[in-house]
């Protein structure tokens, strides 16, 4: 598998509704984030609140077993909301058979950083050949959708290693002893946890890296809410996990608790990662989810 640019310089273009005439509204207000020869990231488009989120194709990688991933990442063009999106007529995946792994809570543009890259991703079976995943986003006003497929080379990702192996994702870990997941698919939780209203849910995740690509440098870490009807308060929501740490046999564990405002189903994400830069190449990541239960 290979390294190539990053999907957003590909991609297709944002069309904004500036308010002509309401036929014309409504006709730009549903379009494609992908027009061939254009590009899905504006810097123009950030403002404090009041726009849209973006959906965002990042590409495409290989899985051992012949299946596929295509990853998504999205782009809240507000530099102060946050915009939630529950799963439904204003944030679905069609075919639906692929519907109900993307994220609902849309943060603003991260510290340092452009954009949220590959938030999740879809597995399609080793057949799927020239088939879309179609995701879209209604905000604002504003119905902007991508397509993820496999039809182009130029959007073939390394998944988890960089070409010489000078950067490689974190291996992370939600269980001691539980399997490990490297990449934007990661690893889900086997088992769904249990929380009640206002009381904190202990979290922990272990992360470690190969040794022969791993280097000096720190895991960083850091939780989110992917899916939920309330807010999550991370008691500690970042990590840096130093070399002496995760180098250790079994990696390093990194801990924090929850703290749910409202009862309901909830997916919950962390996010393992080396230096921000990486994340340019389409490399190297680890997202892990953790489901949980809240009851009053």
């Amino acid at each position: 598998m290979r390294q190539t640019r990053p999907a957003a310089a590909a991609l297709a273009a944002i069309i904004v509704v500036t308010g002509a005439a309401q036929a014309q509204a409504q006709r730009s207000s549903e379009r494609r984030v992908a027009n061939p020869g254009e590009t899905q990231f504006e810097l123009q488009l950030l403002r404090s609140s009041g726009g849209p989120v973006v959906p965002i194709f990042e590409g495409w990688y290989r899985n051992p077993d012949g299946t596929f991933e295509l990853s998504f990442g999205y782009f809240n063009v507000n530099t102060e909301e946050t915009l939630e999106i529950p799963l439904g007529p204003g944030n679905f995946i069609e075919p639906a058979e692929f519907d109900g792994g993307q994220p609902t809570r849309f943060e603003p543009v991260p510290e340092n950083d452009r954009r949220h890259q590959g938030a999740f991703t879809v597995t399609v079976p080793a057949d799927f050949g020239a088939g879309d995943v179609v995701w879209t986003l209604r905000s604002h006003g504003q119905t902007l959708s991508v397509p993820g497929r496999l039809t182009s080379s130029a959007y073939e990702l390394a998944g988890w290693e960089f070409p010489g192996r000078s950067s490689v994702s974190p291996r992370l870990r939600l269980a001691p002893d539980g399997p490990e997941g490297r990449g934007p698919r990661g690893i889900t939780a086997a088992e769904r946890r249990r929380a009640t209203v206002g009381e904190p849910l202990d979290l922990a995740a272990w992360v470690a890296r190969d040794a022969e690509a791993g280097g000096e440098r720190p895991i960083n870490v850091k939780w989110f809410k992917h899916q939920g009807p309330g807010d999550v308060a991370f008691a500690e929501r970042t990590a840096s996990v130093e070399p002496d740490a995760w180098a250790d046999e079994g990696g390093a564990r990194v801990a924090t608790t929850a703290t749910f405002s409202a009862p309901g189903d909830y997916l919950l994400r962390v996010l393992a990662f080396n230096v921000i830069r990486d994340f340019e190449f389409q490399c190297c990541w680890t997202n892990g989810f953790v489901p949980v239960t809240v009851t009053p």
